[in-house]
């Protein structure tokens, strides 16, 4: 055993930033340019103290939920119908209408007092959230333009998680997630020069994230297709191959994995 220090070299961590915003729309993602802030702002684990003969005998956190602010120069054109928005013609659209849920990834970075903010960086990702009306102000032009900063109050809707209580908000650490399901999880969500950028629930993270390093991995998307991803998954975009010592073709077109 040995006595505790404080400030060691290269322990001294800090988070910082927010950048690679995703809004997905019906589990397909695009770029957020313009994202500035996303506030994350939970609601609700108190502790609810229980007493019996006049002594407290429980203290129990409530449940909790997600919620925050979105706040950004500009949003994608997507994000119109999540602000109730509604295009009637090109260049015609109304505004009052019913919101459209969505969801979202953002990163934010990691810095300790080596790398500063080199050193790692987390990767969020909220599902179900639904945005509120904001006020905006709109200011005549001075001498000096000053960009009108737009922001979104959201809640969410927990989804279900194997073991453990629903939730809305998942987050992937750069600095202990091994190196192939980093890339794994960042092609899903970025997509790459053969897929498109999509959102990964939460089974298919728990999937990517409790299996061997050199497992391949394929996830059932409920529609008679599925995903693939591992080292021994080769494509060029309109085939894919797989090479791997778990895979037996079964001579008629289909293959077993083990």
């Amino acid at each position: 055993m040995s006595r505790l220090v404080w400030g060691t070299v290269g322990q001294r961590f800090y988070e910082a930033g927010a950048d690679r915003g995703v809004l997905f729309m019906d589990g397909l993602g695009v770029s957020w340019n313009g994202l500035k802030t996303v506030t994350e702002s939970p609601t609700g684990g108190e502790p609810k103290p229980f007493y019996l003969d006049g002594i407290k005998y429980l203290n129990l956190s409530e449940s909790e939920e997600f919620e925050g602010t979105i706040e950004a120069f500009s949003a994608p054109v997507e994000f119109s119908a999540c602000d109730g928005e509604l295009s009637l013609y090109a260049g015609l659209s109304i505004t009052q209408q019913p919101r459209k849920s969505f969801g979202l990834s953002y990163r934010t970075l990691v810095g300790n007092d080596v790398s500063a903010l080199d050193f790692g960086y987390k990767i969020h990702i909220v599902y179900n959230a639904l945005a509120q009306p904001s006020q905006r102000a709109r200011a005549t032009v001075s001498s000096a333009i000053d960009p009108l900063s737009l922001s979104w109050p959201f809640s969410t809707t927990p989804m279900d998680v194997a073991l453990s209580r629903p939730t809305a908000h998942l987050v992937i650490d750069s600095r202990t997630t091994p190196s192939d399901k980093l890339i794994a999880v960042e092609d899903i969500l970025y997509g790459t020069d053969v897929t498109i950028s999509r959102l990964p629930l939460p089974e298919e993270l728990i999937t990517i994230f409790s299996s061997e390093d050199s497992d391949l991995i394929f996830t059932d998307m409920g529609d008679g297709t599925f995903t693939g991803t591992g080292s021994g998954i080769t494509t060029d975009g309109d085939t894919f191959s797989v090479s791997d010592d778990s895979i037996t073709d079964n001579g008629d077109g289909t293959y077993t994995t083990t």
